[in-house]
């Protein structure tokens, strides 16, 4: 019988556990396993499939926890894939399932879109400042005086998946939208330069991938191209920022805030983050989430049943 490893939690989602076990294969389930416990785990089960979320785990599937195992598909329940070495995995003929493969799914799924409004409303309207001074014990409401929507230059990097469903919540909202990508015709906003978009644009969102060109490329010299007094929301990936220059920019007065959904480095010690220390004050503006843009129940329950029909082929 196939052998099915399970290393993300199902629990909290209605029938994923059932379907999951409605496979004709033995079913493993260790959401909490270590990286050093899951290498040996899979040496001793013998087992073919790893079904996985990157997150719930703070560790890459490597060599280190793939290396002498009989591992021959990796199921990954998202569309990000940076906690697998894929490298390792192509090398190793070890097959990679994620939701890339069914562009209808995904288009359908606008949990992380959702999310980055969300954090751009706590900042446009000092939400997470607002709070910490009420459970202060203040009440005055002067210090939190806002911005609103309506009227505002908004600006989209990236006019793929996410970027267009951006683009489309904006929809109503009395806003002028900006997009800019080089590789797709843009539709629903006004294409732009980014050089134009970062002049113009009262908020800007990040929805791009992280390549040779576009890693770090929010460095100092962009966002002194940003308008001053603008916001930054990043739910794509933390290698695209220069940490350190956004916690400058901010200090200056420039950036006004950093909404972000993701940091440079998800599988460290975020303890040594210099940016989520800065962060601790809510002065400082900035509000980081633990990669939760997919994590809804609506967006997951999707997901995984898209993940676990594919065990059911096996």
């Amino acid at each position: 019988m196939n052998k099915i490893v399970c290393i993300t939690p199902i629990d909290h989602l209605d029938g994923v556990r059932e379907a999951l076990a409605a496979c004709d294969s033995e079913i493993i389930y260790e959401p909490n396993i270590s990286k050093t416990e899951l290498n040996k785990l899979l040496i001793r089960t013998n087992a073919y499939y790893l079904f996985t979320n990157p997150n719930k785990q703070n560790f890459i599937l490597d060599e280190e926890v793939l290396k002498y195992t009989y591992v021959k598909v990796i199921n990954t329940a998202s569309t990000g894939l940076n906690h697998i070495d894929l490298d390792y995995c192509k090398k190793n003929k070890i097959d990679v399932w994620s939701l890339k493969e069914d562009y209808e799914l995904i288009n359908d799924l606008p949990s992380t879109s959702e999310l980055a409004f969300g954090l751009m409303m706590s900042l446009m309207r000092n939400i997470p400042k607002s709070f910490h001074s009420v459970r202060d014990g203040n009440w005055d409401y002067e210090p939190y005086v806002g911005h609103q929507i309506k009227g505002k230059t908004i600006g989209v990097i990236g006019y793929g998946r996410l970027g267009k469903i951006m683009c489309n919540l904006f929809s109503g909202w009395g806003v002028k939208l900006l997009a800019t990508d080089p590789y797709e015709r843009i539709t629903t906003a006004r294409g732009v330069s980014l050089s134009e978009l970062l002049e113009k644009s009262d908020v800007v969102f990040l929805h791009t991938h992280v390549t040779d060109d576009t890693r770090g490329m929010v460095d100092e010299e962009f966002l002194s191209y940003m308008k001053e007094g603008s916001y930054l929301i990043n739910t794509a990936r933390g290698e695209l920022v220069d940490e350190e220059a956004i916690i400058e920019s901010i200090k200056v007065g420039h950036l006004k805030g950093y909404g972000t959904d993701v940091i440079k480095d998800e599988f460290g010690d975020i303890e040594n983050s210099k940016l989520v220390e800065f962060s601790i004050n809510p002065n400082n503006n900035v509000v980081i989430t633990p990669h939760i843009g997919g994590m809804t129940i609506e967006g997951q329950t999707k997901a995984y049943n898209w993940a676990v029909r594919k065990f059911s082929n096996i």
